[in-house]
């Protein structure tokens, strides 16, 4: 604090001196310069562990300044990152090696997923691996990386649809299976009493393919120029994710409060499954913990998967994107 500040103090009355350090911290807190951070989706408890952050205070004890920003189509989270819009956003791994690939420099600063959470669903109640060439839906707006690199390593020239965000497609009979992930459209598929039996469910964790999600970014030259407030954003939604994991139930109370506020059509059931199933995948399968970091023989195993489909251009390595 200025030193003026606190000699002024000693010399008038303790209420004016209260007073007067008021107003100080807030002319601080409004000069701090905003931490914006921009999810990779819209509002849903894919997120909980951030809204968990921002609403019980985490970063704002941390001393950050942060305003959650979700992207909409023309302003998806990346473009909001590559325009400086956005300091912060969440990727899946293959999807942040593949944005490395193409000359972006990112660096994680927070791995929350440690395990695959894609599946892809069979409306014929058999294994998809049986449906050589038949039509597949996948996101149109990404996300199928590892699924591309399956289907090229499994021989099953599947044809792919593009489906936006929701299972229209698959519950009208359009398409044969539909790619999802198991705490969001998987739900759905259950939701709509369609029959879902395991027999018709093939799990990549489950063969070869567990390749972590969910991590958070920041650009190179972001955390370059300013490390610590990185870290400091990293550690408050650590600590976000954690109190999360002890208070389901109060963590759902906050996420149908973000959901709500941005008119997102879901509801409190599913919103539920997706926190339970969110939580279950931070939590590694060979360690029985949830240990928040980027595990460098899955950074390797997603690259060398990516490399032999020919994805990349060149190799992405744990060293380029872990925070150092």
């Amino acid at each position: 604090m200025d030193r003026k500040i606190i000699s002024l103090c000693h010399r008038i009355s303790r209420p004016v001196c209260v007073f007067l350090l008021f107003l100080v911290g807030v002319h601080h807190l409004q000069a701090q310069e905003k931490f914006i951070f921009t999810p990779q989706w819209t509002a849903q408890a894919q997120f909980a562990g951030y809204y968990v952050a921002q609403e019980k205070g985490f970063y704002k004890e941390a001393g950050l300044n942060v305003e959650i920003v979700h992207p909409s189509p023309t302003q998806p989270a990346m473009k909001r990152i590559q325009n400086k819009e956005s300091h912060a956003t969440t990727l899946q791994l293959c999807q942040a090696i593949e944005i490395v690939d193409e000359g972006i420099d990112l660096v994680n600063i927070l791995q929350t997923s440690m395990n695959n959470s894609m599946v892809i669903v069979s409306r014929r109640g058999v294994d998809p691996l049986t449906q050589k060439g038949e039509r597949i839906g996948i996101w149109s707006a990404g996300f199928g990386q590892l699924a591309i690199c399956m289907n090229k390593k499994e021989h099953l020239d599947y044809e792919w649809i593009p489906f936006a965000s929701n299972v229209n497609l698959f519950v009208a009979g359009a398409i044969d299976a539909t790619l999802a992930m198991s705490y969001n459209e998987y739900y759905q598929l259950v939701q709509t009493g369609l029959p879902v039996n395991e027999k018709s469910v093939y799990r990549f964790c489950d063969h070869g393919y567990n390749v972590q999600e969910d991590g958070l970014y920041v650009t190179r030259e972001y955390y370059n120029k300013h490390r610590e407030e990185a870290k400091k954003f990293a550690q408050a939604s650590r600590r976000g994710w954690e109190w999360a994991a002890a208070h389901p139930d109060e963590t759902l109370d906050i996420v149908m409060k973000y959901v709500q506020e941005n008119h997102i059509i879901t509801n409190r059931t599913l919103q539920k499954l997706m926190l339970e199933e969110v939580l279950r995948l931070q939590v590694d399968r060979e360690s029985g913990k949830r240990e928040f970091r980027l595990r460098p023989d899955m950074v390797k195993r997603a690259s060398d998967l990516m490399l032999e489909s020919k994805m990349l251009k060149r190799e992405v390595t744990y060293d380029q994107l872990i925070a150092k």
